[in-house]
């Protein structure tokens, strides 16, 4: 198993792309997919058929307004191959609503099919080798953090928001989670603090968590003081740049 950090962004930052990255096995999963995601896509990788599969974890537009640019993509491109979208029975109407907003009657067109994977914090799902979980975050809307399991490797992805007793427990025994963070040590709009994942590592079995989202003007001029910081405390907290890859 690989990740591939494609964007580390918050919402509204015009330098780093959002927040949304591919977990490379035999199958090919994408975690949310934000405006700017689709690019960030299409640099790594331009073979149409590349992804098996795309998880929205909330309703936000940085994380699932670059739906309607991926998909119409695919068609024009000639894709053949199904596409599972895994999400909120929520997102699932938000998402083909924003498709006929974008591009009105494309999606009839599409000679591939969209199959679409309803969860909740309760799901338990398999997608080919992998054993997906899910639990909630503390957000400004729903929110879910995702588990991808292959047997081997664990690698969890916070979405947005402040973890909470039900995601810091899936987070637990994971080789890698990848977590939103917005401030240093505040909790601002529903977001966990720096702070916050350096107490959350301590206290659990984690090898190693990413920080992104971090707050745009922050990253432009905090960032050499968090990694000193987080040097500081001894535990294994990176914070990746875009096309970053981190492998097992």
């Amino acid at each position: 198993m690989k990740v591939v950090f494609l964007g580390v962004g918050e919402a509204f930052d015009e330098n780093i792309p959002n927040n949304s990255h591919l977990i490379l096995s035999k199958t090919k999963l994408l975690l949310d997919c934000g405006y700017s995601a689709p690019n960030q896509l299409w640099k790594y990788n331009k073979d149409v058929s590349f992804l098996d599969a795309v998880f929205i974890s909330h309703r936000h537009a940085d994380h699932y307004f670059g739906i309607p640019l991926l998909l119409t993509r695919m068609w024009e491109e000639g894709r053949t191959k199904p596409l599972k979208v895994i999400c909120f029975k929520e997102v699932k109407g938000l998402i083909l609503n924003l498709l006929e907003y974008a591009y009105k009657g494309f999606p009839d067109k599409f000679q591939f099919k969209i199959e679409f994977i309803e969860v909740d914090e309760n799901s338990k799902i398999k997608l080919n080798e992998f054993k997906l979980s899910f639990a909630p975050n503390t957000h400004s809307a729903p929110d879910l953090a995702i588990k991808v399991d292959d047997g081997k490797n664990r690698v969890c992805y916070s979405g947005d928001g402040m973890f909470t007793d039900k995601s810091a427990k899936m987070y637990n025994g994971s080789d890698l989670v990848i977590h939103e963070s917005y401030l240093y040590d505040e909790k601002k709009i529903g977001h966990a603090s720096i702070v916050d994942l350096i107490q959350l590592i301590k206290d659990s079995d984690i090898k190693c968590i990413a920080l992104t989202h971090l707050q745009r003007d922050f990253r432009k001029e905090k960032l050499s003081f968090v990694k000193k910081q987080i040097s500081k405390e001894k535990v294994n907290i990176i914070v990746p740049e875009p096309f970053q890859e981190y492998e097992f």
